[in-house]
């Protein structure tokens, strides 16, 4: 099954906006308060899920602390992982809860090359048997750090409240509504989603809202 499109560049980024402006004059508008969207691609492989997983409900500057101390140490490998003891890992800052779900990460055994050239669905689906990473998580690792094009993160509050504002909908859609309407910004989620989220810090700073 082809994965589809892959983006590698600002211009692919570009080339999606230009479609969802010519799709929607509602992007359109968007496009023009947010000017030219990220790349963002990120690395692939364990380290990014492990850093994903430390991420999870600290704040940003917490986390980037405690991946700072894990790289120091050099905890962030798969073997590393397993060999190190909880003492190791609670020292660099780990929860106990995060701990069983590092451990679960290394003992998963993912085969990240193969994920390059499978079907996005079936990325998500071996990602979320894995304690610890959610679908959020799993979509997010698909468009960034494999690049993928049509792919959308719809239980993600900031998109469902960008799209409550740009589309005027009464209230803020709900993940399996927001989905639906992506459906319509296939083949482009990815990009959709880089407009969506480049509009709603335009909107919130329009607000006044931080």
């Amino acid at each position: 099954m082809p994965i589809g499109r892959v983006i590698r560049s600002d211009a692919c980024v570009a080339e999606g906006a230009a479609w969802l402006a010519q799709s929607d004059p509602r992007f359109a508008r968007a496009l023009a308060e947010t000017g030219p969207l990220p790349l963002r691609l990120k690395p692939d492989g364990f380290a990014q899920l492990l850093s994903a997983i430390v991420s999870q409900q600290v704040s940003v500057a917490s986390a980037n602390a405690i991946w700072g101390r894990m790289r120091a140490a050099g905890l962030t490998g798969p073997r590393k992982i397993m060999w190190a003891s909880d003492e190791d890992l609670r020292a660099v800052g780990l929860s106990r809860q995060k701990i069983r779900y590092a451990r679960e990460l290394a003992a998963a055994r993912i085969d990240y090359r193969a994920l390059r050239e499978a079907p996005t669905d079936e990325v998500i689906a071996t990602l979320v048997t894995v304690p610890g990473i959610g679908i959020w998580t799993a979509e997010i690792y698909a468009m960034f750090s494999l690049g993928r094009a049509d792919v959308f993160a719809p239980g993600d509050l900031a998109l469902q409240e960008a799209a409550r504002i740009l589309f005027d909908l009464p209230e803020r859609p709900k993940d399996r509504a927001l989905r639906a309407m992506a459906e319509d910004w296939s083949p482009w989620r990815s990009v959709a989603a880089r407009l969506l989220w480049a509009y709603y810090r335009v909107a919130k700073d329009r607000e006044g809202i931080r």
